[in-house]
């Protein structure tokens, strides 16, 4: 680890540790009006069913006062570095140090996003780091795949500790080059893979973060807890609200194009088709009970996504079939999902198919499963909002894991 990271992590620690009574009340505004240009939907957690993992009063800590990271946003102007940085100005234990726009640098961050409410003015992405602006301690880069990685490069041979919120480090050098072109540090991917819930021992230690994508995200949640049931074949049919497409306007998101409209896109070329694959892949998809069972590389797949006339969030149903037998009926598998994600602050397995105005402006993922008994298929669907569980929440909250942090601060 570099040196500025671990001195970092370990004051943080030491201030947490000595804390005593000092209680920090939840941050109970985080989820209104969450994500810049954006209009968030009312959390319907209050009406949620009593089904919901972990306790949120037991997930809450009490920091010392006063002790705040420094944190820089690398491409502040989008839809995640600007929900970013109002999460970061809202985190109890945080300070938004910098934050960049080559193409609006010198212009205050409040004309741009007046939700954000700072007096800094955005600044050029090679003046963060090292003795630049801010002096920040990590960093999040919020910038397009291939432009990043040389910032995280850079970021990383200055001592920073690095979440970033791109494509560039979640894959190996050889499906990088498959999916997006050859790879500029090669030696540096795959990064840890910040999906929290699933890797938060790697998370905790690592200088460089690659925080998944939203499809990803919401169908490696749903589907994890059936690996050990050997899973055979996968369809995933995904469903996303517009501001996953990014900010920069385009005919396909104009508009007058997805008004009253739902439209396939990608399909078999979607780039986040190698990121499920590999989160599926491994020695933890059990063996099949029938001759032709899943292999290291994991299920076959299908990935058809498709946008929709909303703002933000992610629905995705699943069709799985097992490689178990006798197939488990819904009611175990439910008690499978309930212990699978026991504890966990974010991860609710619920009795109804979830509906995304239950989890947008929140950081919560809402998984549905049961099965289909003629098809002889499980089916799972998971619900996140796309910006912030599918993005800068999920940054948010790798950053609390990567410097000791309680996991849910500045998220609730």
């Amino acid at each position: 680890m570099h040196q500025t990271a671990r001195k970092t992590t370990e004051t943080l620690a030491a201030a947490l540790h000595g804390a005593g009574d000092a209680a920090l009340a939840p941050d109970v505004g985080a989820t209104e009006g969450a994500g810049y240009g954006l209009e968030a939907a009312a959390s319907g957690r209050g009406a949620a069913a009593s089904t919901s993992i972990g306790s949120r009063e037991q997930a809450a800590a009490t920091p010392a006062a006063g002790v705040a990271v420094k944190a820089a946003v690398v491409g502040g102007s989008g839809y995640t570095g600007a929900l970013l940085a109002e999460l970061l100005l809202r985190h109890p234990h945080a300070e938004l140090a910098a934050m960049s726009s080559d193409t609006l640098a010198g212009t205050p961050v409040r004309a741009h996003a007046p939700r954000v409410r700072t007096e800094l003015a955005f600044c050029r992405a090679d003046e963060v780091g090292g003795a630049g602006v801010g002096g920040a301690d990590v960093a999040f880069v919020c910038t397009p795949h291939g432009e990043a990685a040389p910032v995280v490069k850079r970021l990383l041979d200055q001592g920073m500790r690095v979440i970033d919120l791109s494509a560039d480090f979640r894959l190996d050098a050889a499906t990088y080059t498959e999916w997006y072109g050859e790879h500029p540090f090669p030696e540096l991917t795959p990064a840890v893979y910040g999906l929290t819930e699933l890797h938060r021992d790697e998370v905790a230690g690592a200088d460089l973060v690659a925080n998944p994508g939203c499809y990803p995200t919401a169908t490696l949640l749903g589907l994890t807890p059936l690996k050990a049931l050997g899973l055979v074949d996968v369809v995933v049919d995904a469903k996303s609200g517009v501001s996953g497409a990014g900010k920069a306007p385009k005919a396909s998101t104009h508009f007058c194009s997805v008004d009253s409209d739902l439209v396939a896109y990608g399909i078999g070329t979607h780039r986040h088709q190698p990121e499920i694959a590999a989160g599926l892949a491994g020695e933890a998809a059990a063996v099949s009970a029938f001759a032709a069972g899943p292999a290291a590389a994991g299920p076959s797949l299908t990935f058809v996504p498709h946008l929709v006339p909303l703002q933000r969030g992610i629905t995705a149903t699943m069709y799985a079939r097992l490689g178990t037998f006798p197939l488990p009926d819904a009611a175990a598998l439910t008690a499978l999902y309930r212990e699978f994600y026991a504890g966990e602050p974010f991860v609710e397995v619920c009795d109804a198919p979830p509906q995304l105005k239950d989890v947008a402006g929140t950081n919560d993922c809402r998984i549905h499963v049961t099965v289909d008994e003629r098809s002889g298929r499980v089916i799972v669907i998971s619900a996140i909002d796309n910006l912030m569980k599918g993005a800068s929440g999920q940054a948010l909250q790798n950053m609390n894991v990567m410097l000791g942090l309680p996991e849910t601060e500045g998220l609730l």
